[in-house]
């Protein structure tokens, strides 16, 4: 995908369609909730704040959005952030000393997306950087209540390096996951998907949690097994089984995203019967063991 406003367009439009996925939203709510940080999937080439408005944004972000200068320096680490994230993720700092991170998502050698995260401190800041802060708005001349912006600084998350990088590092293993997603999305574009199948993929999307076989799909897209069958592997490349067996990993993997999340609930919560059954096809989708799959996510023993 080249840099154009073609490539902008079309970035815009995939991320729209990510940003409806279920994998998604279970994502942006899990990383809100476990990390208490905001959280944004971002178009290419669109340079705006983007945690604005966000439930996890920074209050004292939130006040400097309202000044124009303070918005614009905002807005210029922004496009600095986009352009040194293109190929692997990057954390910048902005003129108050609240760090940015971005990471992108790619689908080859194309940039398709960013996710984001924020507007923390790695140290716990002094009357000194704020009183330089202050210096600088008042030069700019910015219109801001002091006292409030004061408080909100002060108040401004401070997470240790080590545990930013890992933050920054859960974003990197699910822009993989979105990359993935997004290939999908851009074959059944290109491949003019049938409607039947279209209807069928969001049956299984909304009920593979279920115990759910072939002759439920079918019948809910009004086709015989056995043609629905043939059509179905026509469309996707793989078989019913195959299917559901991906829908139900690409489940339990966003589930154990979260690190209080037990594998045994996961695979049952995502419609495994059995745990010997889960744990053979997880292997052989994911290349891994379910249990190796969270420690390497979360760099520590998981529980059973």
């Amino acid at each position: 995908m080249p840099s154009s406003a073609n490539a902008a367009q079309r970035s815009r439009a995939l991320v729209a369609e990510l940003k409806g996925t279920r994998i998604f939203q279970d994502y942006e709510k899990a990383f809100r909730d476990t990390t208490g940080l905001p959280i944004a999937l971002r178009a290419i080439e669109t340079f705006d704040l983007p945690h604005h408005h966000d439930p996890k944004e920074n209050p004292f972000c939130a006040l400097m959005a309202t000044s124009n200068k303070s918005c614009s320096a905002c807005l210029e680490l922004q496009r600095k952030v986009e352009d040194q994230a293109k190929l692997e993720p990057k954390t910048l700092k902005c003129f108050a000393g609240l760090c940015d991170s971005a990471v992108p998502v790619r689908v080859g050698e194309d940039l398709v997306a960013f996710l984001q995260t924020g507007q923390i401190l790695l140290h716990q800041p002094s009357k000194n950087e704020f009183s330089k802060l202050t210096r600088d708005l008042l030069k700019w001349g910015t219109e801001v209540d002091l006292k409030a912006l004061q408080e909100a600084y002060f108040q401004t998350r401070v997470i240790p390096r080590k545990q930013y990088d890992s933050v920054v590092r859960l974003l990197a293993i699910f822009a993989q996951h979105l990359s993935e997603l997004s290939k999908q999305l851009i074959v059944q574009e290109k491949n003019a998907e049938p409607p039947a199948m279209a209807r069928a993929r969001v049956y299984i999307a909304e009920n593979h949690t279920s115990e759910l076989n072939l002759t439920l799909v079918a019948k809910s897209v009004n086709m015989s097994a056995f043609y629905f069958c043939k059509s179905f592997k026509k469309a996707t490349g793989l078989t019913f089984t195959e299917y559901l067996a991906r829908v139900r990993v690409e489940k339990v993997r966003n589930l154990l995203l979260n690190p209080n999340k037990r594998v045994s609930e996961a695979a049952y919560e995502a419609g495994f019967q059995s745990l010997s059954q889960f744990n053979r096809v997880f292997r052989r989708i994911a290349g891994e063991s379910p249990t190796a799959y969270r420690e390497r996510l979360h760099g520590r023993v998981s529980a059973a």
